[in-house]
């Protein structure tokens, strides 16, 4: 990421030192700012009503976003020179963040909202310099370049698919960001061995951000429900940043992360989506078409609580994230983890079409869980 440049960062006396602190004060930042935001949210009427495909029993705010992406832009504003690729990342994150508040309170059409997916991601492809051009050894034949053509085109097609897929995974406490935390946790992981300091704080401050968002909207043992939403204010640009993150980090010299570990850390929402997209296309309906037929909707349909579905499905996320961060650390051959990938992107897809095999399963599994539970109580 040589466009970040930061006199801030170079001028800190701690070094590397300073960056954990900065990333610990936004998190207590975040965690001070929710409370008196979602009470004026509350107060003029902005929230997320129940009903319909929507699981929540009282109006909540769908802020979470607004908060994590305005500390985002003003920090970087802050800490990082104003480049123009920092500049086309900040319009297209501005673009998303006024498309959701908007959405959230009177929803947008879904062509327009399509739409503007697609100009966010060309901002940050065309202006950004975020473009996957270099796909790595994927196939066995030594590096593969797409080109100056179609370099562009399939980097909108991964920005916009991934904006989606994150969108798609917001449907439960903590689910989407939990998600999305994780993997940040790993490309900044990755930053941080490399010696990119600079990417290691640009990744973090959203993480950090984050992490203070989950507190209210994730469910533990102080919170029996979430009292803040992302919003797809935060879904959304969620998945505009990390396909930015993800994009810079597997490209140009000296790399942290090959592309294919990339598919591998952010593999759950990415074979989530296709597989619902399969799914309704084998069924005759329109890939979009809302439904109640989500990866987490099986295991609730099975019977697992909403705490123990989302941190199941992060903790299964992390592992495949771990496995593509092996994979670039200890030089894993590249072609045996495409293959792989490709194998867990098809089987995935089975798995969805043919869902009552699955929450089958998990009822099995439920049992198994519950029982032994019981037991350890009495």
């Amino acid at each position: 990421m040589d466009f970040l440049q930061s006199t801030w960062l170079e001028n800190a006396p701690l070094g590397v030192h300073t960056i954990w602190l900065t990333l610990l004060a936004i998190f207590v930042a975040t965690l001070a700012l929710i409370p008196p935001t979602r009470h004026f949210a509350i107060k003029l009427g902005y929230v997320d009503e129940p009903g319909g495909r929507k699981i929540h029993h009282a109006p909540v705010p769908p802020i979470g976003g607004f908060i994590i992406f305005t500390l985002f832009l003003a920090l970087n504003a802050v800490i990082f020179t104003l480049t123009p690729a920092l500049l086309s990342l900040y319009a297209a994150l501005a673009l998303l963040l006024i498309t959701g508040l908007i959405d959230d309170k009177r929803p947008v059409p879904a062509l327009l909202k399509f739409i503007i997916h697609f100009v966010a991601a060309g901002i940050i492809v065309f202006g950004g310099g975020a473009q996957l051009d270099n796909m790595g050894n994927m196939l066995g034949f030594g590096d593969w370049h797409l080109g100056w053509f179609f370099a562009p085109i399939f980097s909108i097609a991964c920005v916009v698919y991934l904006i989606n897929a994150v969108n798609m995974m917001d449907g439960l406490d903590g689910l989407a960001g939990g998600k999305s935390l994780m993997i940040l946790f790993w490309l900044m992981l990755a930053a941080h061995i490399s010696g990119h300091s600079a990417a290691m704080l640009h990744i973090g401050i959203i993480a950090a951000a984050l992490a203070g968002f989950l507190f209210y909207n994730m469910r533990h043992p102080l919170r029996d429900k979430a009292c803040i939403f992302l919003g797809d204010t935060g879904s959304m640009g969620l998945g505009l940043i990390i396909a930015w993150f993800c994009i810079h980090i597997s490209q140009g010299e000296n790399a942290p992360l090959t592309p294919i570990s990339i598919a591998w850390i952010i593999a759950l929402p990415i074979i989530d989506a296709f597989g619902l997209f399969a799914m309704r296309i084998y069924e005759g309906r329109h890939p979009f078409s809302p439904d109640l037929r989500h990866f987490h909707h099986h295991f609730i349909h099975a019977g697992f609580p909403v705490g123990d579905t989302t941190l199941m499905i992060i903790t299964l996320g992390a592992g495949l994230g771990a496995v593509g961060f092996a994979a670039s650390i200890f030089n894993w051959p590249e072609p045996l983890m495409t293959a792989l990938w490709v194998v867990l992107w098809l089987g995935h897809a089975v798995l969805v079409i043919k869902s009552h095999h699955f929450i089958r399963f998990l009822e099995k599994l439920f049992h198994i869980r519950y029982k032994r539970h019981n037991k350890a109580e009495q």
